[in-house]
């Protein structure tokens, strides 16, 4: 496999087998699995399963927890109901995190995925150090499945992700970056946070959004390489840093029509990028 691969990110909590179609309807080598419902996690499911992504072609590099109950409506909603902030969901969701830690460890997959929720910029606060307790008591199981924990950027500044990684301590947390989150949610230039981040990272979505202005007053998502990320930029510094892990394409939207076609489009921007970046050298 090439180096920097491009890939696919799909819906967690959906169907596994439409996932793995999605990737191969798009072209591309690789993709993150949003993790399925419970259903999938064993059995015959899981067999059928295993068994129709081996033929695939397609590499799984990743697999993203989801958890019920979280609203990504708005950054309000985002606070208070995504990933381990709030107590009463905690610790529900670490043991759902230990069976998709399992479940990745039935396909072969080295590597699982959070939003582990916003990380307070304070790390004298309460919550900063509950959240280091959670991280590490995920990233033990992960370890004796020999995996990776992985905590999605964007909803705290990358100085703040480096020194909550160091605190955490354990070898086996690192980053996928999403340089369309840290516009998102007003946490830093995501070409600086690259820099803060390169050591930790092992994926990379490419998403992209165009920030508000005179004739647009709300944060729109939008095919890469059409909003204010930076695409060539962004592609060209991960490469300066040595990055050689999968480029994988997240498009958010309800229209699967929609979604395929923009996924297609970035492929091709990304594809179109790389080789400009190989003749170059």
């Amino acid at each position: 496999m090439d180096e920097m691969p491009i890939g696919v990110m799909t819906w967690v909590l959906g169907d596994p087998f439409t996932a793995v179609k999605l990737a191969q309807d798009v072209g591309v080598e690789t993709m993150q699995l949003g993790c399925p419902r419970e259903e999938y996690s064993t059995g015959e499911k899981l067999r059928e399963f295993k068994n129709f992504v081996e033929q695939s072609g397609i590499r799984i590099t990743m697999i993203f927890c989801g958890y019920e109950g979280e609203n990504y409506a708005d950054v309000k909603s985002i606070r208070e109901t995504v990933g381990f902030r709030n107590p009463k969901l905690r610790t529900v969701r670490i043991e759902r995190t230990f069976q998709i830690s399992d479940f990745a460890k039935r396909l072969g997959v080295k590597a699982i995925a959070a939003h582990i929720g916003f990380v307070p910029e304070d790390s004298s606060e309460h919550l900063f150090n509950e959240m280091i307790e959670v991280v590490r008591k995920i990233a033990d199981y992960c370890a004796r499945n020999g995996q990776y924990f992985v905590l999605e950027t964007g909803q705290e500044s990358a100085r703040t992700l480096a020194r909550f990684i160091e605190t955490v301590g354990k070898d086996n947390v690192r980053v996928n970056f999403d340089p369309a989150n840290m516009l998102y949610y007003g946490s830093g230039d995501p070409i600086e946070a690259l820099e803060l981040l390169i050591q930790y990272i092992i994926g990379v979505h490419c998403k992209d959004v165009k920030m508000p202005s005179e004739k647009q007053r709300e944060i729109e998502e939008v095919s890469f390489g059409e909003g204010n990320v930076g695409a060539e930029r962004f592609i060209r510094r991960l490469n300066e840093l040595g990055y050689k892990g999968p480029l994988t394409i997240e498009r958010e939207v309800t229209d699967p029509q929609v979604q395929i076609r923009d996924i297609i489009k970035g492929k091709k921007l990304i594809e179109e990028l790389k080789k400009n970046l190989a003749t170059s050298h």
